[in-house]
């Protein structure tokens, strides 16, 4: 571990402040960062409690804590030789599929076509054949019912090992939904949201059939942008009919060649097609790493532009509020600060912040309690929080009035759906109170709860959980690939719906269950599902997790960057 010599901060205590970030402890110990100024130790042994005050200006005001404990040695070791074996078989097959030994299921490109490039990397084809069609049935499910707490699913079998499907007319009822990103309960198909919804969809009809700079600006558009401004504490804003293309259609109207764009490593794929989409010149920093952001920033601001050396045009960081594969939660204060100092430009993704976090539901930035004009571009989805779809960027009105005539997602997509735009104006104005009620407070006072005790009793049970202790996206490892089939497919035969999650969308070893909590799972609810997790827990023998939790700063920092240019 290297440190520098303890200072004595404001209040008597010492501090550690590490230079590189933290170098990983042994296996089975966790990673915590402990931000604040009274450090509470909530889930440590007695004689393992350490307590730090952070040596960052006062720059948390609440506790901020993340665990991510390593994965164990043998675990690593056996899911290596898991994917090893499952990659030998696979050659295997397709040496048999070759023989016309064993029938093969997939698309061929004809014989005439053999000498052309193939459309696909041959890796991905043999992934999706020998690896992804083994666990296929844990994806895709069809639902027949309101994605709510609950949820109806159509039951289906395969008899050729998931490569066709057959549906047997059955119906699973009440399926514990664990899955959707439904933080406060707003998909609903009844309510006032629902109610508004309808309502305005026998005024103005389904679709608009035309842009908003054509024929398809309506006045509920223009009311929910005024809306959203004031909801989010900015001067303007405007809404796009998707939440993917409101990243990858308007970062390339912000930063182009000349830029460079710094992205966290774990930012969505939204985020990385949009930044290379710019033209931009990206390179990455190492996931929620103050340390290497701060490195990137001084390098760009002292070497500028390869070759020329000349300043860049514009400097752009990359954030999401939540990562929603690891559950964490942007440093956003300390980005702030690194942004100020070096006179870079911070766009911020809340796609799952935006209503699932802080006091008023107003997402990371409310979390913190900071100023919202300290983020240039606030950008967020209605898809999770609202239970709508679409998008939106806030800002000053000098942005808005820049993209609405520079971003593709403005000029050529058509305008969001009519009841769309009213199930957001009315679970928008639940959330902040409008509605002469109490229900959006509750609502989230209640989402904080449910994760709050979920988090806790997974910890308890033993599992390894990664993330902050009040984001509502639970990771919970798995590892092996055998075990992300099993899981997914026990939980169902016990009326629990879960997404579970491998390599390609996460590294190889860190195959993963992802639950979302939700302000519409009682506790009733909440302790049925985690029932049925500790025993299928038992069952797979998936509770990893030694219960040893060391404080730490960081995590571990390499200082290996990644360079993308047109070049």
């Amino acid at each position: 571990m290297t440190e520098s010599s303890a200072n004595k901060s404001a209040n008597g205590e010492v501090c550690h402040r590490a230079t590189n970030g933290i170098k990983p402890g042994r296996n089975g110990f966790v990673k915590n960062h402990y931000l604040y100024q009274q450090q509470q130790q909530k889930y440590c042994c007695p004689e393992e409690k350490v307590h730090h005050a952070t040596c960052n200006g006062g720059l948390y005001s609440r506790p901020f804590n993340e665990s991510f404990e390593e994965t164990p040695m043998l675990v690593a070791v056996l899911t290596y030789m898991g994917y090893g074996i499952l990659t030998i078989f696979g050659y295997l097959r397709d040496f048999m599929r070759e023989w016309k030994i064993e029938k093969c299921h997939i698309a061929r490109e004809r014989e005439e076509q053999r000498d052309f490039v193939p459309l696909y990397q041959d890796f991905e084809n043999f992934y999706t054949r020998n690896l992804y069609m083994r666990i296929r049935d844990s994806w895709n499910r069809p639902i027949c019912s309101v994605p709510g707490a609950k949820v109806d699913l159509v039951e289906r079998v395969s008899h050729d090992y998931n490569w066709t499907f057959d549906y047997t007319g059955r119906v699973v009822k009440d399926v514990i939904n664990m899955g959707s990103y439904n933080y406060l309960g707003f998909a609903e198909n009844t309510g006032v949201c629902a109610e508004a919804a309808a309502k305005v969809t026998t005024k103005y009809g389904v679709g608009v059939s035309s842009t908003r700079q054509e024929m398809g600006n309506l006045d509920r558009h223009e009311e929910m942008e005024k809306l959203v401004a004031r909801f989010l504490g900015v001067e303007s804003a405007m809404a796009f009919g998707m939440g993917f293309a409101t990243n990858s259609m308007n970062i390339p109207a912000l930063a182009g060649k000349g830029c460079l764009i710094l992205s966290d490593e774990l930012n969505h794929a939204s985020l990385v097609l949009g930044a290379r989409l710019s033209g931009s010149t990206i390179r990455v920093f190492k996931h929620n790493n103050m340390q290497s952001l701060e490195k990137l920033l001084r390098d760009a601001i002292v070497h500028g532009q390869p070759r020329t050396h000349r300043p860049w045009k514009k400097i752009l960081i990359l954030v999401e509020g939540i990562y929603s594969m690891e559950g964490s939660i942007v440093r956003l204060p300390e980005v702030i600060a690194l942004k100020k100092k070096y006179k870079a430009y911070l766009y911020l993704d809340e796609a799952h912040s935006i209503g699932a976090l802080g006091l008023n539901g107003r997402g990371v930035v409310d979390y913190f309690g900071l100023d919202p004009r300290d983020v240039d571009i606030m950008m967020g989805t209605f898809t999770k929080s609202f239970g709508g779809a679409g998008g939106y960027i806030g800002g000053k009105k000098e942005l808005i009035d820049y993209l609405c005539t520079h971003s593709h997602s403005a000029v050529y997509a058509t305008s969001m759906s009519p009841p769309v735009v009213e199930q957001i104006i009315t679970s928008m104005k639940c959330i902040m109170g409008e509605d002469g009620t109490t229900v959006g407070r509750d609502r989230i006072r209640q989402l904080a709860e449910n994760t709050t005790y979920f988090r806790r009793e997974l910890h308890e049970m033993g599992f390894i959980i990664y993330g902050n202790n009040d984001s509502p996206v639970v990771p919970m490892m798995l590892y092996m690939p055998a075990k992300i089939g099993a899981f997914g497919r026990e939980m169902l035969k016990r009326n629990i719906g879960v997404v579970v999650v491998g390599f390609p969308a996460t590294p190889i070893i860190e195959s993963r269950a992802r639950f979302c909590i939700s302000a519409a799972h009682t506790k009733e609810m909440l302790d049925t599902a985690l029932s049925a997790i500790s025993e299928v827990g038992d069952l797979l023998q998936v509770k990893y997790s030694r219960h040893r939790i060391l404080p730490s700063l960081d995590r571990p920092f390499d200082e290996t960057t990644y360079e993308e240019n047109e070049d």
